[in-house]
């Protein structure tokens, strides 16, 4: 029997990884050992959709594999994350790991940005979900057992009655036909709290909503939208 790849999981909390891992705990080729997490450090949250911190490592506890977090400032920009990045995997590389994974499934310059980072250590990235059909894949979410919130919307594509749903049949069954079923895009994150790779569920209460707005990456002068609006919700641990 050849030897495990012993193998860091890029862990953002939601639907993709949660999938992610499930299916590369089923396959004998990795030994996930770590999750990595990026959190910003001045709230204390994950820095992609604001999950606070302690909710993180309760999943992690749950799941039953340690938790490392990749430290952000309060506004980073990309040489400042490349460099934390760098250095974050660097002392995984001095552990002996040799491969990671992510739950990315068709975002072709996310994943060359990915690889191309990760060369410089040699380190392989493996993409269990890549190319799949969302449709399909969030169906084969739900029929697993997976339980998810919603916890982030795009609000120039979803209302807010999306805000706060759990992602079940009647949720996919809702969604606009421009909204891919994953998010994918970047119309909505959700936190993962219960199914197959927990030995519990997570417990929390709903807490308040905001929204927030950030400038958008779209240069084009015949764009009508300039910024870029999000609904979030904050999820409580009852700890």
């Amino acid at each position: 029997m050849s030897k495990k790849h012993k193998t860091y999981f890029n862990w953002s909390t939601g639907k993709d990884s949660s999938l992610a891992l499930y299916y590369l705990l089923q396959n004998d080729q990795f030994d996930v050992k770590q999750l990595l997490t990026s959190i910003n450090v001045h709230y204390k949250r994950v820095s992609m959709h604001g999950v606070r911190y302690e909710l993180v490592m309760e999943q992690a506890q749950s799941i039953g594999i340690p938790l490392t977090t990749l430290e952000l400032p309060q506004k980073p920009d990309m040489e400042t994350y490349d460099a934390i990045m760098y250095d974050t995997i660097k002392k995984l590389k001095l552990q002996h790991y040799t491969h990671t994974a992510f739950g990315d499934i068709f975002l072709e310059d996310l994943r060359s940005y990915r690889e191309n980072q990760l060369k410089k250590l040699d380190i392989e990235a493996h993409f269990p979900l890549w190319k799949k059909d969302t449709t399909l894949l969030m169906r084969e979410f739900i029929n697993l057992g997976f339980k998810a919130k919603v916890i982030c919307i795009n609000s120039h594509l979803l209302d807010l009655s999306f805000l706060g749903r759990d992602l079940d049949e009647s949720f996919i069954q809702d969604l606009p036909k421009n909204v891919d079923p994953c998010g994918e895009n970047g119309e909505f994150h959700t936190f993962c709290y219960d199914g197959p790779i927990f030995t519990k569920p997570i417990s929390f209460t709903i807490g308040e909503k905001t929204y927030k707005e950030y400038t958008s990456s779209n240069k084009d002068e015949n764009s009508d939208t300039k910024n870029v609006g999000f609904w979030f919700c904050d999820l409580l641990s009852k700890k």
